[in-house]
């Protein structure tokens, strides 16, 4: 359980940071009370947590031989890609995931104007935004995969902290570090990680 909650916590931690959903938590506490976009943005990733874990238990009903492969396979594609694209990126991707994160949050608040603003709007805003900028993006992958192969509870406990912890981050001092994120350099990091826990993930199959 210790080393599921370790990967979730290093995984989830490395990659959320300066992802589209951090910069989207951001821009939000710009402009809203930051406990509500705390407790929406917390409560969408705890959410898409739990979802993923459930997933990643809905595979491991698979003989273990597949989800030992797939696994496996899954760390080292995401690995690759992801360094791969940091190879690519260049000095404004940073720039890119913020002007996208800000085109959702406008998007997004064309519609509150239609409605009456109030606390619980700022929070229902929050959490759709968040839930869907997290929809299909490497981090639920990733707690997929790990889920599929690991103890779920640590798995969604480290990723919960994980997320928690880049939230408080990105609404207490997301305007004092944002432009010191480098999109490349987590995306980077965030590639050895996966090709890390392929190796492990082949160690642990080795010896099994």
């Amino acid at each position: 359980m210790l080393t599921a909650f370790t990967a979730g916590l290093l995984l989830i931690t490395i990659s959320e940071l300066g992802d589209k959903t951090f910069f989207i938590a951001v821009i939000l506490s710009m402009r809203y009370p930051r406990r509500l976009v705390f407790a929406g943005v917390v409560a969408a990733l705890a959410s898409m947590t739990t979802l993923s874990v459930a997933m990643g238990q809905l595979i491991a009903f698979l003989p273990k031989i597949y989800t030992h492969y797939a696994t496996v396979g899954l760390f080292l594609l995401f690995g690759i890609k992801l360094l791969y694209n940091a190879s690519r990126m260049s000095s404004k991707a940073t720039e890119e995931v913020v002007e996208e994160a800000a085109a959702a949050v406008e998007a997004s608040e064309k519609n509150l104007k239609n409605s009456r603003q109030n606390n619980l709007s700022v929070l229902v805003e929050t959490f759709i935004l968040t839930f869907l900028a997290e929809w299909g993006d490497r981090t639920q992958i990733a707690t997929v995969t790990l889920a599929a192969s690991n103890n779920a509870i640590g798995v969604a406990a480290g990723a919960i902290l994980g997320h928690t912890i880049c939230a408080v981050i990105a609404v207490l001092g997301g305007r004092l570090i944002a432009g010191k994120i480098s999109e490349r350099t987590v995306t980077a990091i965030g590639g050895f990680l996966f090709l890390v826990f392929a190796a492990v993930s082949i160690w642990e199959g080795a010896v099994a």
